[in-house]
């Protein structure tokens, strides 16, 4: 298990290839309520990275967002030259977006949705950083079906709630590389319904701690990340 507290990072070189994939039981829970929503993973085409210290990476990207926002505004509109529009074969009337970098993910809103981002991270104060709370670590399963299974995830984030351990909002990534992990976590880009949730919880300044864990489960990178305000 990859966790920003442990001495024995992953160190893994692989050359992937993922088909499209939806997976619709991942899941987020703020202010204990779980909401269902949907990640589209379209291909991580050829991986040959080194995964070491992916936790400590993240966080250290995620704390530069909540101190400088309005900087990180200008990254969000820069990435924006790596969106491009696909064929949809199974909707040609529907366009098709696609963050295509190191990792190629399907996005909802494509530019329009990077764009409001960077608008309202240039409205936004700085913050205090996340601190790293091992309580917070959710333990990853071994198998892929657990993972896919949302039941998993809820029963770990209850039995941390039996332990006195207080959890706000829980969810899954899939992506690996660190700055496209935080990049899409930050645009959020999804269906209006859900669409911010991630960003919210991530610059809610009343978010004081975060966990997050990640490993290879069956060649695909996974892992969670738990906030809590106490």
């Amino acid at each position: 298990m990859g966790c920003i507290c442990s001495k024995n990072q992953m160190m893994l070189e692989k050359k992937l290839e993922y088909v499209t994939e939806t997976n619709n039981n991942d899941t987020i829970s703020i202010e204990n309520e779980i909401i269902s929503n949907e990640k589209k993973i379209v291909k991580e085409e050829e991986i040959d990275t080194t995964i070491f210290g992916y936790p400590e990476l993240v966080l250290n990207l995620i704390n530069k967002i909540r101190n400088n926002p309005k900087e990180y505004a200008y990254i969000i509109e820069e990435s924006i030259n790596n969106i491009i529009e696909e064929k949809n074969e199974k909707n040609p009337l529907k366009k098709k977006f696609v963050y295509k970098g190191k990792v190629k993910v399907a996005l909802i809103r494509g530019k329009i949705a990077f764009k409001e981002v960077a608008k309202e991270l240039r409205n936004m104060e700085p913050m205090e950083p996340l601190e790293f709370r091992e309580d917070n670590c959710l333990p990853l399963p071994d198998c892929i079906e657990d993972y896919n299974e949302s039941t998993y995830l809820k029963n770990k984030v209850r039995e941390k709630e039996e332990r006195g351990i207080h959890i706000n909002c829980f969810y899954k990534e899939r992506v690996s590389d660190p700055d496209i992990s935080v990049l899409l976590m930050i645009v959020d880009d999804r269906n209006k319904l859900d669409s911010g949730r991630k960003r919210k919880t991530i610059l809610n300044k009343d978010m004081k701690y975060i966990g997050i864990t990640s490993k290879y489960i069956d060649n695909i990178f996974v892992s969670y990340f738990s906030f809590s305000k106490l």
